[in-house]
């Protein structure tokens, strides 16, 4: 498909709160996460750790924290706004709700330049229409587009160098996820992406592009039976044809890679997320249907499937695969273990050997499951058979199966917000959510650009004082060390920093900073919206800067039935906030 991609950019200023830091390299790159004057990666490094290294805000400073800026978005095109912000040259990249890209002074926060994708008629974003975030390389910033595009700028004018489209909108292929950036051997830096629409029954993928012209490199699909490329040529199948997937059913299959991907330098692997399968109803699709709701291992040299783990074999309840795989070391019982983590929306936390997705261990992190009893030995979840909604075939209309009360909720144990993880406690701090939904399945047709679930379902609370739950997760002990709830569900990210600290937001509109061992509420202050983004920490001039985007939306007051109802008061906007300590809080 070829369309010409059109944009506005307004350049009003060209001060930048620092000395020029020349393009980003692969270097750069690999080290972001030891480097704390910037902020290169979706992730802050790219194995996704969201851990920064700095501590001149701790936990003996942290009350003083103030406002230093903020910046506001503009206009009338507030809804969710999902962005991590990236820090660079003395510049803070955030995009915004609408396809929107911005670049402002690091120090001050004044607008030096911002790109408005000029988006076509007809999009079908699923889940509202945000976007998480920027990459950064050489002398260009990377985006998608809630029409399928990644484009490339220029990161110091905001001027287009290229652009390409990912896939058809018109099909229901849209994208929000960052788009990561990944050193090679055999083709240089690639920018890698996925995409989004699963609820089109649209084709999950992963795909990797030069990152000086955008042409595709490779692909990897995420279904079995579909075919990779490398160089424009088939390379290999995904899995094998037919097995866990019936007929042709696998081509409308879902799987869709929507949340992005990491990497680990260690074993030169990206890990993606596969998303749900298509379409929701699992009595129209028998089998595992592999790789769909599932963590995927790549190889970034050519993008052959090095290894895969399926956490929800023959899914059934919308517990998309997608969720965000961390690597870590694991050190038990005087062991150290190159592993990965990864809390799923199926209610399950998961360790896996990250050299082979051998399974290690998975536990809740989300009370009453209903759906699987358990994940036995070999990582497979034992099914709690009566918790499946109903086959409509056997209803006495034939059009609504039996109605099930499952939990979690199809909205997740966790779903887009990512996790945090500190090398210094040797925690996860996941923002989890407490919820169930009533849910039956449908009769459903594959059609191109519509709507393919083939279920009905309404969300409900489990606990009368919260839903919503910040989760202290132990991957040695496998247990939640602490626990801190909150009245709305939580919908944006982590970030915990080498000053003992554990930031995160609220719908309620409040950033918030807990003690990383005890859960302890440290400061907080209220942004007047809500926030469902991570937040970044930088140096700038010697002093550290705490930035978060800010409005409320999402999937929740999208998807969130009762739960979207009991919290529609929360007012929109759209704004980046910065925040550091006065002079002489510094000094403590």
């Amino acid at each position: 498909m070829k369309r010409t991609i059109l944009a506005s950019v307004s350049i009003l200023g060209l001060a930048m709160g620092g000395a020029f830091a020349g393009p980003v390299t692969d270097a750069d790159i690999l080290n972001d996460a030891k480097n704390p004057k910037e902020v290169l990666t979706n992730g802050i490094g790219l194995q996704g750790q969201r851990y920064s290294i700095l501590d001149k805000v701790n936990t003996k400073n942290v009350q003083n924290l103030v406002p230093a800026w903020s910046f506001s978005f503009g206009g009338e095109k507030q809804r969710g706004q999902e962005a991590q912000a990236l820090v660079h040259d003395g510049m803070v990249f955030v995009t915004g709700s609408y396809s929107r890209l911005y670049a402002m002074d690091a120090k001050t926060g004044e607008k030096i330049w911002e790109y408005n994708a000029r988006l076509p008629e007809g999009i079908m974003p699923c889940c509202d229409v945000i976007n998480r975030g920027p990459a950064l390389y050489g002398d260009k910033v990377y985006f998608s587009t809630l029409d399928a595009q990644i484009v490339a700028l220029d990161y110091k004018t905001g001027k287009m160098v290229w652009h390409k489209a990912i896939d058809d909108f018109k099909a229901g292929y849209s994208n929000t996820a960052a788009p990561m950036i990944v050193p090679t051997k055999a083709n240089g830096a690639l920018v890698v992406t996925g995409v989004s629409g699963g609820e089109f029954g649209v084709v999950g993928r992963v795909e990797a592009r030069d990152v000086n012209t955008g042409e595709i490199v490779w692909t990897r699909p995420t279904l079995e039976g579909l075919m990779g490329t490398y160089k424009g040529q088939e390379s290999s199948m995904t899995g094998k044809a037919n097995e866990t997937w019936a007929g042709d059913m696998y081509k409308t299959g879902g799987g869709a890679t929507w949340l992005g991907g990491t990497y680990d330098q260690d074993t030169h692997t990206i890990f993606y997320g596969a998303g749900n399968p298509a379409p929701w109803n699992s009595w129209l699709r028998p089998g595992d249907n592999k790789w769909a709701a599932s963590r995927l291992a790549i190889d970034p040299e050519n993008g052959e499937l090095k290894w895969a783990f399926q956490t929800t074999p023959h899914e059934g309840w919308d517990f998309d695969g997608v969720n965000e795989v961390i690597s870590f070391d694991l050190k038990k019982d005087g062991k150290t273990t190159k592993a990965v983590a990864t809390a799923d929306r199926n209610g399950f936390f998961y360790v896996l050997d990250r050299t082979n997705g051998k399974f290690i261990a998975a536990k809740p992190f989300v009370e009453k499951i209903s759906w699987a009893k358990e994940i036995d030995k070999n990582g497979r979840p034992v099914f709690i058979d009566e918790n499946r909604p109903g086959d409509p075939t056997k209803s006495e209309d034939g059009k609504q199966g039996k109605t099930v009360f499952a939990v979690p909720s199809f909205l997740g144990g966790k779903n887009q917000m990512p996790m945090a993880y500190s090398p210094q406690t040797q925690l996860f701090y996941v923002p989890a959510n407490e919820w169930g939904m009533d849910i039956h399945n449908e009769p459903v047709v594959y059609k191109k650009g519509a709507a393919y679930l083939g279920a009905g379902f309404n969300i409900k609370p489990i606990f009368d004082d919260h839903i919503g739950a910040l989760k202290a997760f132990d991957p040695v002990s496998m247990t939640i060390k602490w626990q801190v709830n909150n009245k709305a569900p939580l919908w944006g990210g982590v970030l915990t920093t080498a000053g003992g600290l554990v930031f995160y937001g609220t719908p309620e509109g409040y950033l918030k900073a807990l003690d990383a061992k005890t859960g302890k509420e440290l400061w907080k202050f209220n942004v007047g919206t809500g926030i469902v983004a991570p937040p970044i920490a930088w140096e700038q001039d010697g002093e550290e800067y705490i930035g978060i985007a800010a409005g409320w939306g999402g999937a929740v007051p999208l998807w969130g039935g009762e739960v979207a109802k009991s919290f529609k008061g929360i007012n929109q906007g759209g704004s980046y906030w910065v925040f550091k300590l006065p002079p002489k809080s510094a000094a403590n």
